[in-house]
């Protein structure tokens, strides 16, 4: 069964978009929106994603392995609380890039990726999406 994004954010030539899994809104909003410094650091990340920038210490590929391509991490404040906001790239139509948060992984505790993060990171892969506007 398909699970629904919906948009949240579009750059300005409408190519790059960034989606939001409906059945984990709640908890990603909330996250997102409980201070201003989240908001300001998710929004951040927003803008690079939106503009094509690279920065790999706040938005990168968490491809550990064949089965996780297109899992990517937003890393909000790493070094401190090192929450991430698991993520789906997906392409569509050849000239549409989808970003979509996925699923909150609060205080990962070290550089390697332990077994609940990789099971994490596999479960993000799997989701197939039906996109709402």
């Amino acid at each position: 069964m398909k699970r629904i994004a919906f948009k949240i954010h579009s750059n300005s030539d409408k190519t790059r978009h960034i989606y939001v899994d409906e059945a984990n809104s709640t908890e990603l909003m909330a996250y997102i929106k409980q201070d201003v410094r989240h908001e300001k650091k998710f929004r951040y990340i927003v803008e690079l994603i939106l503009t094509n920038q690279k920065f790999p210490t706040l938005y990168d590929k968490e491809d550990f392995c064949e089965d996780a391509k297109g899992v990517t991490a937003m890393k909000l404040f790493k070094g401190q609380e090192n929450d991430r906001i698991y993520c789906k790239e997906i392409r569509r139509d050849n000239k549409n890039f989808i970003v979509v948060a996925a699923e909150l992984s609060l205080k990962k505790k070290t550089q390697k990726l332990k077994q609940k993060d990789q099971n994490l990171i596999l479960k993000v892969a799997s989701y197939e999406y039906e996109f709402k506007d």
